[in-house]
Parts: C-alpha cells; structure tokens; sequence
C-alpha cells in the first residue's frame, strides 16, 4: 500500500517549486537592490507568501509573485536620484493611491526624510485661534475727574475760595477771593498814596488795593508790590488805576488784602475781555464758566470760586505780569520828553570826569535812565521797558532836573 506524499519532505506534485527562470533573475538585476545596504534585516519588510497557483505554468508563477511583491512598496531616495524611476513635481505634492487586485497585499514604507528634514516654515503647527478683544472692542469707562474735587489724585489739593466782592460788575472785583485784610482804613490825610505804594514795593508785596467811595469804587492787583492789573466801574488797566487814586484823593478810604503769590500771579491776567479756553499742560491763568471760576497753575487746578461769566472764557496770565503806568491825565510828566543840557551828556560819557562824579552818586540805575532820556524815550516807557515802579522814577526825574542834567523838552 502506497502512504501519502508528506508535504513537509517536499513530495508531491503540489509541493515542488522550479528554479526562478532566468528572465526573472534578468529582472532582479535591474532592479538591484530595493533596500538600501545600511538597512538591517529587521528593518525590511517581509512580504506574504502568496498561495500556490495551480492553473498557471512555473514561469508564470514565479513572474506573479515577484510582481506582488514589488507592486505598492515605495522605491527609496536612492533610486530616485539615480534615475531608476521619474517622478513629476503633481506626482510629489499629491498622494497616491493604490487599488490592490484581488489576493493582492500592497506594503507602502514611509519615507523618512519627509519626517526627519522637513523645513519648520512647510510643517506649521497650527495654534488655536484666540480672541483677544482690542481697547475699541472692549472700552472700559472712566469716571471724569471734577476739577472742583479737592485733592485730586496726582495733583495739588485744591482750595475752596469764597468771593470778596459778590455780584461785582468789574471782572477782576468778582473773582477776587475773600481774604482778612493787613491794612484797612487809610486815608490821604494820614498817608500820601505814593508813599504807601513805595513801602509795598520795598516788601515784595502780593495782593490786592480797594477804595470805594458811594457807588464808585476801583480794584488794583499788586504783584511783587508792582501794580499790574486794575478794574473800575467803567475802566481797566492804567485808567482803572487813575480812578483808585482820584478816589483816594477825595476820601476814599483804602484797604490792602494779602494774596498768595500763585493766586496773585493767576488774577494778573484778568482784564477787559476773556479769551476762548485753550487747556495746556502749562496753562497758568483764570478759566471762567456759569458759576464758577477755576484757578490754574501750571495745567493744574488749585483752586475754585462759586463765581464766574455768563459765558465760558479763559484769562491767561503772563509769563511776567507788567507794571501798570498812570495816565497822561494824572501823571503827565511821565509821558512826554527831556532834553539833556552839555552836563548831561558829559554825564553819560565815560572819558569825562562829570562821568565819574554822576555815576558815584546815582548809580547804574541813574546812568541807565539818564542815556534813556537822552535816546528819546519818555519816563513812562522807559518804566515798561525796565519793569520798574513810575514814582520811584518821579522822584529820580525831579533831582536830575534839578541838579542841572536834564529840562523841559
């Protein structure tokens, strides 16, 4: 009895494989080596063994395993470069795809360059999005500083004034705030006005003169005890200024009310008219609205007075207020010209011993003024140009006409 063909031995006729025929060897060969040399064993795939045909020739059988065995594996970089195999740029940016026939197992490596050298710029890794609102999308709304608010944050505190003269006409009499006065009561028969004057220059005086008599009554502004503003019922500046004085000549008495020099320098700009509001960080001066005042310092708000305009406007303060000059009609000496006699001139030339003797006596002061009269220039204008009070000039005029240096235009 004959056994069975045992298939781990080999026998039997569908056990037994022929040599691959020498086409396939041919074929190998141009291929090469589909796996690079330095490649490990275990890093090389192994392919299924396909099941045996039994309907096809041996040639055939050796030819369609081999060709499942190629189909669907991705060649390596090297036969690329060495031009084994063209691929087009359409080819490298899509990704192909492969149907497998039947029986069929397609093995596809990954190539691994694309995983290891790929730029940073053609991998970005995408972040997700977040919304962060902008100042225009999201406003956050703060609370308006009132400037009437005391200590404001950041800022000097603020003073709460009172005013002296409520319901006055005069701008320069509302906005003065109510303050203990130093001297009060001074009449003419008592004390000469000039005189008075004088002794608030020598004390660098700041404040504010008021003489009323009936329904008239007139508001001089002194600073650095210079007289640099002043109101009346109808008038400003230097008529203003003549007004306080034709008051005090017929009785008025008169009264002086300290001022802080920062408020003193604030009022100075008080004049006739008020200006458009312009707020800079350097804004020193009055802003006026419907009920109040608001007094500036440097941009800076130091203080509030329960009065103000029918209209909003704004008085800046000079930088370095003027000296207010009297009238023609009550200091007519100031406003017209001198004539120097010989001695005057050689007063004023340095070559000449009468230069000496005037210099000695009257100073650099005296000389000054003198070559001022000399050039044309009334007492009155040469005061403004100066900064300097009009009757400490009288007095100096008087002597230089009297000792022989000057007369009479």
């Amino acid at each position: 009895m004959s056994r069975p063909p045992d298939p781990g031995n080999g026998e039997g006729k569908d056990s037994r494989r022929r040599p691959p025929s020498r086409a396939s060897e041919n074929r190998k060969a141009e291929l090469g080596n589909p796996f690079p040399a330095e490649s490990s064993p275990a890093d090389r795939p192994s392919p299924e063994k396909p099941s045996p045909d039994h309907s096809g020739s041996d040639n055939t059988d050796a030819d369609n395993q081999l060709s499942g065995l190629l189909d669907g594996l991705s060649l390596p970089e090297q036969f690329l470069a060495a031009g084994a195999v063209e691929v087009s740029d359409a080819e490298e940016s899509s990704t192909p795809v492969s149907v497998p026939r039947p029986g069929e197992i397609h093995l596809v490596a990954a190539p691994q360059e694309s995983l290891t050298q790929l730029p940073v710029d053609q991998a970005p890794v995408t972040q997700p999005a977040v919304h962060q609102p902008t100042v225009d999308q999201a406003p956050v709304a703060q609370p308006a500083a009132s400037p009437t608010a005391s200590g404001l944050p950041g800022g000097p505190m603020v003073t709460q004034l009172s005013p002296m003269f409520a319901g006055a006409t005069p701008f320069l009499a509302r906005f003065l705030p109510a303050v203990t006065p130093s001297h009060t009561g001074i009449q003419s028969g008592f004390c000469n006005l000039h005189d008075f004057l004088r002794f608030l220059h020598d004390q660098n005086w700041y404040g504010f003169l008021h003489a009323g008599l009936g329904e008239q009554a007139a508001y001089v502004l002194v600073y650095e005890g210079r007289t640099v503003a002043a109101a009346g019922l109808s008038s400003t500046g230097e008529q203003a200024l003549g007004e306080l004085l034709h008051l005090y000549d017929q009785g008025a008495p008169l009264s002086a009310y300290p001022l802080d020099k920062h408020l003193a320098h604030i009022l100075s700009g008080v004049g006739s008219r008020a200006w458009k509001f312009n707020l800079t960080d350097d804004f020193t001066g009055l802003h006026s609205r419907p009920g109040e005042a608001v007094f500036y310092d440097q941009g800076q708000v130091v203080a509030t007075l329960p009065a103000g305009l029918s209209y909003e406007g704004a008085f800046p303060a000079p930088l370095r207020p003027q000296t207010l000059i009297l009238p023609r009609s009550l200091a007519g000496w100031a406003h017209h010209g001198y004539v120097a006699t010989l001695r005057g001139r050689d007063a004023v030339n340095a070559i000449t011993t009468a230069h000496q003797g005037f210099r000695a006596r009257y100073g650099q002061e005296g000389l000054t003024f003198q070559k001022a009269l000399i050039d044309g220039l009334t007492p009155a204008e040469f005061a403004l140009r100066r900064d300097v009070a009009l009757h400490d000039l009288e007095a100096l005029l008087k002597e230089l006409i009297s000792a022989g240096y000057l007369k009479d235009d």
